[in-house]
This record gives structure tokens, sequence and C-alpha cells, in this order.
């Protein structure tokens, strides 16, 4: 895990959190950009007047983006950090309170922009914001385990008829929104529709995507897939009976080989599996009073 001090004007830290928590870098950074991974550690720094760092978070989804976000990008009417992440705040100074209460250290260099921190030096930051540092688990992307045995009745083992694709595309965007994502069906994209994508906020590209395959033409699926994955680096699915899995497997160590290490299969009758349990859970929590 690496830990990166993310420099920026004020206006652009209230925008950046008042639009999901989405942080951006130039052309001319793409090399830290492509050092950055998920569940690393960031500093939020604003300039003068505030002049200190205002938190700190973890990282999330690197993503590329086309529309102007920030107030000079809407300004000059130009993209001028178009290569962005999605980011998880973790502690985070009340806005009117940035300016007397944020942290300055003569250790850092702010005026870098986007810049990698010593693992001391950002451990010193952290804990004199006066939190415990919080160790991010490791977010993997969706997989969907077998169910557990006290889960699978006598009549459950026997082999269930395929959902339909409709059936299966609305029970994702089910589960996405449970997961609090905006959740869409037939999301189109330059070469189509995706079946399924999930978006953190309406200015963010897909985090996830999905295509369902029952019965279809499983090329075109993973073609469309690898086109998202290259536009903006999401995470990527292919929701097919199990049947197909050695052709999807196939054709992954060949045509597909780039993104090969990137995609996950599902098995159609794991999705409803998966937002029963989700349901499930959440309602379990409602009934405590946690959610």
């Amino acid at each position: 895990m690496n830990y990166w001090l993310a420099v920026g004007a004020k206006q652009n830290w209230d925008t950046a959190f008042d639009r999901g928590n989405i942080w951006g870098l130039k052309e001319t950074q793409r090399h830290l950009w492509e050092s950055l991974n998920e569940n690393d550690k960031l500093l939020f720094f604003a300039n003068k007047p505030v002049g200190g760092i205002i938190g700190y978070g973890v990282v999330r989804t690197k993503f590329k983006q086309s529309k102007p976000l920030w107030p000079d990008e809407l300004k000059e009417h130009k993209i001028i950090w178009p290569l962005r992440f999605e980011f998880d705040v973790e502690f985070c100074l009340a806005p009117d309170k940035w300016e007397s209460e944020r942290i300055v250290s003569k250790e850092l260099w702010p005026r870098s922009g986007f810049q990698l921190l010593d693992q001391n030096t950002a451990h010193k930051l952290i804990s004199s914001m006066g939190a415990v540092e919080y160790t991010a688990k490791a977010t993997e992307p969706l997989s969907v385990a077998e169910p557990a045995a006290e889960f699978v009745s006598a009549t459950e083992k026997i082999e269930k008829a395929l959902p339909s694709h409709d059936e299966v595309k609305k029970t994702l965007v089910q589960i996405g929104k449970l997961q609090k994502f905006i959740a869409q069906e037939e999301y189109p994209f330059s070469i189509g529709k995706l079946d399924v994508v999930w978006r953190r906020v309406e200015e963010s590209v897909p985090t996830y995507v999905f295509e369902v395959q029952v019965g279809g033409d499983i090329y075109h699926a993973l073609a469309k897939l690898k086109h998202a994955f290259d536009l903006w680096n999401s995470h990527i699915f292919i929701v097919a009976p199990e049947a197909e899995r050695n052709k999807a497997n196939n054709l992954l160590s060949g045509t597909f080989h780039e993104i090969n290490n990137r995609i996950e299969f599902i098995e159609l009758n794991q999705v409803e599996e998966l937002y029963k349990r989700k349901k499930s859970y959440l309602d379990f929590e409602k009934e405590l009073g946690i959610n």
C-alpha cells in the first residue's frame, strides 16, 4: 500500500466531495496515475487560504473521463484532469474548520500537486489528526461463492431452469441498488450497449460492467467487456450458464488474453442467490436499527 498527497484548491476539494469523492490528474501525471492502486491511502491537501491537510481516505477505482467536472474545466470548456479516480473518505474536517484545524508539516512539498509520500511521514500526519489510522480491507472485484451447505436443500440441488436474459439483468440492477450504486440496464457506449453497469455517481463512468449471456454470442460479449475495460478500467463480469465457462476460458486464453486476469465469470443462478443473501442481510440490519 502506498501513501499519496493530493494537492488542490479549496473549491476543487468542495467539488470533489460534492460529486461523490472524485479526484483527477493531468495527462502529464499519467505515470503517477498508473502507479496508483486500489486501497492506497490518500491525504487531502487544500491550498491557501487553507494551506494544509484536511483529511484522508482510501483510493478505489481509477477511470478516464471526458466530461468537465471542476470549476476551471467548466469555465474553460475543456478537460484539464482526465485521469480520475474515486476514493472513500475515512476522516475529514468540517469545511468551517479547514483553516483553523488543518495539519501543517515542514516535511511536505505540496507544490508538486500529486506526490508519493514517505510511509513514516504519512503515519505521523494521520496520527496528528487525532484519528486512529484506518486499515483498509482489500476490495476485490465482486465475486460470488458457491452456496454454503446449510443453504442448499435437497430440492435446490436439483438443477434449476435457467433464468431469462431480462430476469438476470433486472436482478443485477437490484443488487447494484442495494450496494448504493447507480445501476442501469442497456448502457450506451461507442460499440453498442452494455447489459448492466454500476456507477458510483452520475458524473462517473461505470465502475462495474456486466454482460449476460443466455444462449447468446459470448465472443461479442467479451469484446464489449474488453472495450469497457480499455475505456474506463472497469471491473468486468461475464454472466453465463456453467456450460459456457470452458468456451469463455478458451477465448480469454487466446483472443481476449489481455483481460484474462481482470474478468470474472458468474454462473447465472448465482445472481439470484447473491440478491437473496444481500437483501436478507440488509433486512436484518434494518431490524437491528443499524441501517
